[in-house]
């Protein structure tokens, strides 16, 4: 059986200042304080720094090596380097490169948890190729052929920092600060980490440096800088900062959160997300300092599973019971704030140790009796040594060599010759899981995501409500249970919010604001036709064509279709006027036909008066092809046959003002105008004015027909069913004839208006005409500023106004001598108005 014990030697700082244990000569190196050893066959060591002392700067006032050294708070190599040596020479007197046999050198060390404890161990210890396995903060090894010599206990970095950046993406946290420890990790996670962040959308409200920890002469300038940084914080817009630092890191972030406490500030309330590399320490002057800060944190730390076995062991740990152990003496004493009465310190204040303490007793500020994740990596760590040891001892075990010399030689390996079986350990612990390292010499393994939560008595819980893991499937590398999360006070039980201003609403587009961030933006409402249906959208979007954006322009809203129908207020006013305006002009009609052979009726030629009356008759009846849904043949036939039956109807009074004013020429002696007076005339140019405006609608029905369109643009809120008209050209080409005879019309009917005769027309027709003319006239602009079905019916109006000026300016004074004064309706009284 080969025993297996473990050799620690702990850079111990107490939290007073002290006097030299041993007294030293002057050429005798500072004496370790405190160290635990214990003869084995196999020795495991490490090297670990957990607590500090208040030291004076070196005045030469006494020996150095009585006044210890000026940096003792911090981890200084100097410690490092003499406990690595200490390692390696293990005899009485400190004698460097003097080596007696390797029966009392150890075979693998543990070191941490700080990087920098770790590095510069290594100066000494790769030197000897000692496996060195670190399960804290892992060094950037530069050294190749160091970096070989590093197992670490503490998964790939980029693990953690890609759970963190996904921590804050889930919850929507781009607003945020970062704090950092002021050393060469922090630098590389501000040049190399936070860029990745950005590009992901993260943005930085501040990045501030903790001060370096201190309490020598640089306490006051330590100080400063702490108030300064807590100054920015306050000030800070961002509710989510990131703690990126070390174990020691916690001590320096309480002591930056006491400012308020001291200086009665005023503090707003963070949600604090910490890295793996830190944990709960603290120093002995801040036991009585509240926790309150921590309710609510989020930490990514290193993964690590609760042993009932561990608990026990801690429960039956008593300093009067373990005399061999440098180190739990120490620790009762600052643990319980009480000293043994072996002790040679200041009794002032300071209750006598009993050893009879519990630790179960003491809050979790004071003393965890979990696992926690470094010290589950420790764990860890041994076996690992343990089980890579067995291997290499089983993989050089031949039967015929166990004889008495044979045990000996294979306790007598080189430290090199474990590395190769360390990088391929593999097996499960007692808590179940796997142990194992990849080719980099990283620990397989993942992260958990706990939430701190305090309690009125200093202690508080880590309660796992998530993990990052690097080998799970895609949708199971990172889980957040978010129901789980008790988060800080301030928030009132709600996830809190981290923007550097509030989300830009749907119906709003986010714009940079000049000089910030680009998570610092304004909000500007979509413009005309576009929507956005999401927070934070950079733009908006027009809508399908079917669709269109409601009233907060956040949701697109499906078009109605649209068409001048029968069945609605407008179409139905339009087709009864249109109806009624029949009715009376084929009422009119009739009354001349019954009335035919009266001089009303025979003045100024009938058959023209009825040519007319027919042809406003079809204008009215020519409306309702503009009325319902557009078809392929209304959309041929309605503007042809508007332009032809008003080209007729304008032609025939056109053909009127020419027979009143050649009528009245001819009457004088002689005149040649008698010869052009008669109804070829008449019938020529009706005739010639038809044929002209047939001729233009025939070419615009072979070259460009109208044809049924869908129209998803002109009208915002509807799709228009409308007949285009296929040809604009052709179209205007049509109203501009119409409009020529209408204008020669007037101009003659407004020169003949004052004629002498007793059933003269002119100024009728110039009344007429002028309506008609004044209708025309307004219907071009009104017809383009208007869309939709309401174009129609700006077309049909303007067909149903003039038709009905013409009835009613030109028919309503005949209708009314024909009917309500027939004594007027004779020859002699036409003959006697003649004259």
């Amino acid at each position: 059986m080969v025993t297996i014990w473990v050799l620690v030697l702990m850079l111990l700082v107490q939290s007073v200042c002290i006097a030299p244990i041993a007294k030293c000569t002057s050429g005798s190196p500072l004496p370790i304080l405190h160290k635990y050893h214990h003869s084995g066959d196999v020795l495991i060591a490490g090297i670990i720094s957990q607590i500090y002392i208040f030291s004076n700067p070196i005045r030469f006032e006494k020996h150095p090596s009585q006044e210890l050294f000026n940096e003792l708070v911090r981890f200084t190599a100097n410690w490092t380097y003499r406990v690595s040596m200490e390692l390696l020479y293990r005899q009485r007197r400190f004698i460097p490169n003097y080596r007696c046999g390797f029966q009392n050198n150890p075979i693998a060390v543990i070191g941490g948890p700080n990087s920098n404890v770790c590095f510069n161990m290594a100066t000494i210890l790769c030197i000897y190729k000692i496996p060195q396995l670190i399960y804290g903060s892992a060094p950037v090894m530069n050294n190749k052929k160091e970096a070989v010599l590093f197992h670490r206990l503490f998964p790939h970095g980029a693990l953690q920092y890609k759970g963190i950046l996904q921590l804050l993406l889930h919850f929507q946290w781009i607003w945020i600060g970062v704090i950092s420890q002021d050393d060469d990790n922090t630098e590389r996670f501000i040049e190399n980490v936070l860029p990745q962040f950005a590009l992901s959308g993260i943005c930085f409200d501040f990045i501030e440096r903790f001060p370096k920890l201190t309490f020598s002469s640089e306490f006051d300038e330590m100080v400063g800088k702490g108030f300064e940084s807590f100054v920015v914080i306050g000030r800070s817009t961002a509710n989510v900062v990131v703690v990126h630092g070390e174990i020691q890191t916690m001590m320096v972030f309480r002591m930056l959160l006491s400012f308020p406490t001291f200086e009665d500030i005023p503090v707003k309330t963070k949600l604090w997300i910490m890295t793996a590399q830190m944990d709960f320490t603290s120093h002995a002057i801040q036991r009585s300092w509240d926790i309150d800060f921590l309710h609510g944190a989020l930490s990514i730390t290193m993964h690590s599973k609760d042993m009932f076995k561990f608990h026990k062991f801690l429960q039956v740990r008593k300093p009067t019971s373990e005399k061999e152990d440098g180190f739990i003496r120490v620790f009762w004493q600052e643990t319980f704030n009480c000293l043994f009465p072996s002790s040679t310190e200041d009794k002032m204040n300071r209750d006598i140790c009993t050893g009879k303490e519990k630790l179960e007793a003491l809050p979790g500020s004071v003393f965890e009796m979990s696992m926690t994740g470094h010290s589950y990596s420790v764990y860890n760590a041994v076996y690992a040594v343990a089980h890579s040891l067995q291997a290499m001892f089983s993989s050089q075990f031949k039967p015929r060599a166990m004889v008495d010399g044979g045990r000996g030689k294979q306790l007598n390996q080189q430290p090199w010759q474990l590395h190769q079986f360390l990088r391929s350990a593999s097996f499960n612990n007692s808590a179940g899981e796997e142990v194992s390292f990849n080719q980099n010499g990283e620990l397989v393994a993942g992260f958990d995501i706990i939430n701190w939560v305090t309690f009125p008595n200093q202690s508080f819980l880590r309660v796992k409500v998530g993990r990052t893991e690097s080998q799970a499937p895609t949708d199971k590398v990172f889980i957040i249970c978010e129901e789980s999360i008790i988060w800080p006070s301030r928030f009132n039980q709600v996830r809190p919010l981290s923007l550097c201003n509030e989300n830009c609403h749907p119906g709003y587009r986010r714009t940079k604001k000049e000089g910030k961030p680009f998570c610092c933006y304004d909000c500007l409402p979509c413009p005309d036709g576009k929507i956005s249906n999401q927070i934070d959208m950079n733009d908006c979007f027009e809508c399908q064509e079917d669709q269109y954006p409601n009233k907060d322009r956040d949701l697109c809203v499906p078009k109605d279709v649209s068409f001048l129908a029968y069945g609605e207020p407008l179409g139905i006013t339009l087709a009864i006027f249109a109806l009624s305006c029949s009715f009376i002009t084929a009422w009119v009609l009739g009354i001349f036909i019954k009335h035919k052979d009266t001089p009303v009726v025979r003045a100024n030629n009938r058959n023209l008066t009825y040519t007319l009356l027919i042809s406003l008759l079809l204008s009215f009846l020519c409306a309702l092809l503009f009325i319902g849904r557009p078809q392929k043949v209304t959309c041929l036939l309605r503007q042809p046959a508007f332009g032809i039956i008003f080209s007729v109807a304008v032609s025939s009074v056109l053909a009127k003002t020419i027979i009143v004013v050649l009528a009245f020429m001819a009457t004088k002696p002689e005149s040649w105008m008698r010869k052009w007076v008669g109804k070829q005339l008449t019938y020529s140019i009706v005739l010639s004015c038809s044929i002209i405006q047939a001729t233009i609608c025939t070419v615009w029905l072979t070259t460009t027909p109208p044809f049924p369109n869908v129209d998803m643009h002109s009208v915002t809120e509807e799709i228009v069913l409308e007949c285009n008209e296929g040809s604009a050209t052709m179209f205007y080409c049509v109203l501009g004839f119409m409009g020529f005879l209408a204008t020669v019309s007037f101009t003659l009917a407004f020169l003949a208006r004052k004629l002498p005769d007793s059933f003269n027309e002119a100024k009728f027709i110039t009344f007429s005409m002028l309506l008609f003319c004044s209708v025309w006239l307004s219907f071009i602009p009104s017809y383009l500023s208007t869309k939709g079905k309401y174009m129609v019916a700006v077309e049909i109006f303007s067909i149903l106004t003039s038709s009905a000026g013409l009835l009613g300016c030109i028919f309503s004074p005949k209708c009314y001598i024909i009917t309500l004064r027939p004594e007027l309706n004779k020859r002699g009284q036409l003959m006697r108005r003649k004259h």
